[in-house]
């Protein structure tokens, strides 16, 4: 089985907990702390909130995103914060079919 960690706030931490998720609820100064433990190589999935991600040493953060394993995605929280850009919207506006 996969092992999969979730770094982010309580709340949304407690909806991956009840899927079987590891969590980890770190303060922003504990948040680069805690995405370096995630990628000690036991971890196959680390999901690190993205408004979490703002706390975190960018050099740190850009390694971690861009590295083969583990696979680290930033995510959302479970009210929407930090989500990713709407692509399909971005697409329009640059065709011209949208302002």
């Amino acid at each position: 089985m996969a092992r999969i960690v979730y770094i982010g706030d309580e709340a949304t931490a407690a909806g991956y907990r009840s899927a079987g998720v590891e969590t980890r609820v770190p303060s922003p100064a504990e948040a680069g702390e805690a995405v370096r433990l995630a990628l000690d190589g036991r971890s196959d999935l680390v999901l690190v909130s993205a408004t979490l991600a703002k706390s975190v040493p960018q050099a740190l953060l850009d390694t971690a995103l861009a590295g083969e394993w583990p696979l680290v995605e930033l995510v959302p929280d479970l009210y929407g914060n930090g989500s990713g850009p709407d692509v399909e919207r971005e697409v329009r506006r640059v065709l011209g079919i949208e302002p």
